[in-house]
């Protein structure tokens, strides 16, 4: 219910109590002169109940409206409660929902028979609430890509990223990764890929030391000598690669082992090794196609994200889904691992409220002191006041009825008397 619904049905039931007393009043005003003018004996008993319902209504009408604001107008002291203890009533209910709603126990307790984690897992496995999920996770990663001001991440990347990276020396880590990758082996696909591809250069280049004999050649070498001479050079140069390529064993790759595992060492202990590195650093960060696309990651990244974030059919998307499916399925099924999230969902919330409970009561403390008096009476009275007037209306008929048990006890006393 909205709150001018709100403020009409409390017209409406301030109306109604009202007209009892009215009713009331004309009643005993009537029913007074009847009795006083000879009336029969049963207007002094609808005289007093009469009379006893004004009482009743008035005293209700008087205690309902001092909570709200001096009746009448009137200064008369421990009237209009809530403007003037309007401080006072927001601290106590701060502190009674601190106590009662924000105990460590309480919120334990509560947690406990949520079972959140089961719940989660339950509706996040559901296909269209993990497309849900997925879609909001876009719309998120778009707006906050399209908030971001490109200059300011720019300079985010070329202050931290790239200054991290020429502040820190590249020869030690970089001399720990080759050593791993020499240690699996996984270096011998690129050394085979290098002696295959030797070896094809060598053989479709047969001309080239042709030529390369002819020039170097003395000038009274007869021209078939040179040619015999460029066929056996070309011949032993291909033998050779030849047999790099297809022996596993061959001394020229034993050599590239041995190299590399020395690179990599002095990359990590030789000082020299490392200054060499760190000036090839310098000069592959300075260089200008480098600077280029540091200049435009940013914007490359931006451009995936953006892609990706519209297209329902991505692959990030796709991969997003799958994993809230799959984590949905997990939560579902997996007892362990619900009971350690409950289990750090409850300590997560035991530690906020236990160091943080009087913060969060604040929110509440804080809010009623920054309402105006009157406007906090008239949002109580909003919401409480027409149950109030039922305390009015029974207020007049209770009266009623004690009036006249009193009044018709008080004729059996007179009369047995």
């Amino acid at each position: 219910m909205d709150a001018a619904a709100k403020a009409a049905d409390l017209r409406h039931m301030k109306r109604l109590a009202t007209g009892l007393l009215l009713i009331a009043t004309v009643v005993f005003l009537v029913f007074r002169w009847w009795e006083v003018n000879g009336g029969p004996v049963i207007v002094g008993y609808v005289r007093a109940m009469a009379e006893a319902g004004m009482v009743g209504a008035l005293a209700d009408w008087f205690a309902v409206t001092a909570l709200f604001r001096h009746p009448l107008g009137l200064p008369i002291p421990h009237t209009a409660i809530i403007p003037t203890k309007k401080d006072v009533i927001g601290n106590s209910l701060g502190d009674f929902v601190g106590e009662n709603f924000l105990a460590e126990n309480v919120v334990r307790d509560k947690l406990a028979t949520v079972q959140a984690s089961a719940r989660v897992g339950d509706w996040l496995r559901q296909e269209a609430n993990a497309d849900r999920i997925t879609a909001e996770l876009a719309n998120v990663a778009k707006g906050v890509v399209t908030v971001l001001r490109d200059e300011d991440v720019q300079e985010v990347l070329e202050q931290v990223l790239v200054r991290k990276l020429v502040e820190r020396p590249i020869g030690p880590p970089l001399g720990t990764v080759l050593e791993g990758v020499l240690a699996d082996g996984a270096h011998h696909r690129l050394v085979d890929l290098f002696c295959d591809r030797a070896y094809d250069w060598v053989t479709a280049n047969h001309d080239m030391v042709l030529r390369v004999v002819h020039d170097r050649a003395p000038s009274w070498s007869p021209r078939f000598v040179d040619d015999l001479v460029a066929d056996r050079v070309f011949l032993e140069i291909q033998t050779f690669a030849w047999s790099v390529k297809t022996d596993p064993e061959h001394p020229m790759r034993k050599a590239v082992d041995r190299f590399l595992e020395e690179f990599a060492a002095d990359l990590q202990h030789d000082d020299d090794t490392m200054a060499r590195a760190e000036r090839v650093k310098q000069q592959i960060i300075a260089h200008p196609n480098v600077q280029k696309f540091i200049g435009q990651a940013w914007g490359t990244v931006k451009g995936i994200i953006l892609d990706a974030a519209a297209d329902p059919s991505s692959a990030l998307r796709l991969r997003i889904r799958d994993g809230l499916l799959s984590f949905g399925s997990r939560l579902a099924t997996d007892e362990e691992l619900r009971a350690k999230l409950d289990g750090w969902l409850a300590d997560a919330a035991g530690y906020v409220v236990r160091h943080y409970r009087r913060e969060i009561t604040t929110l509440i403390t804080d809010t009623v002191e920054r309402w105006d008096a009157e406007e906090t009476s008239r949002k109580v009275e909003l919401q409480v006041g027409r149950d109030l007037q039922f305390i009015r209306i029974n207020g007049t008929v209770v009266g009623s009825l004690a009036g006249l048990v009193i009044y018709a006890v008080g004729q059996l006393l007179t009369l047995s008397a």
